[in-house]
């Protein structure tokens, strides 16, 4: 089950580091328009506020992939509170997101079940 968390884990960080690149890398770009449905005034109106909120995304994926690491070096518990910080954050994210904007509940899906299956198999694990 420990194996299986740091692989969710991962994956639930990959995400992250996407939604960073759109957020705050290509915010005003077609393809991240086309992504969260906006219009080119729109995107520019909230740039500031995305490139922000990419950040914070980043932050949570360096926090667990950090926690991937000292687990892996032998470091189990720090590595599985920092795993239960990054993932559980994103996991709590993406039910604030899923109960406070009902269009943006497949979003809210795909950037919390990874998070929070890996944060019930380390539980499991440990």
């Amino acid at each position: 089950m420990l194996t299986l968390s740091l692989v969710l884990a991962a994956l639930a960080a990959l995400v992250h580091v996407v939604i960073f690149v759109l957020e705050s890398l290509m915010w005003t770009s077609a393809r991240a328009r086309r992504v969260f449905g906006l219009s080119l005034d729109e995107a520019r109106n909230t740039q500031q506020l995305a490139f922000n909120q990419g950040f914070y995304n980043l932050f949570l994926a360096i926090v667990a992939v950090v926690g991937i690491v000292c687990v892996l070096v032998g470091s189990v518990p720090v590595g599985a509170a920092l795993l239960f910080a990054g993932a559980g954050s994103m996991a709590a994210a993406a039910l604030v997101l899923f109960f406070s904007a009902p269009d943006k509940r497949g979003a809210a899906l795909k950037q919390g079940v990874l998070p929070l299956l890996s944060v019930l198999a380390l539980a499991i694990a440990l």
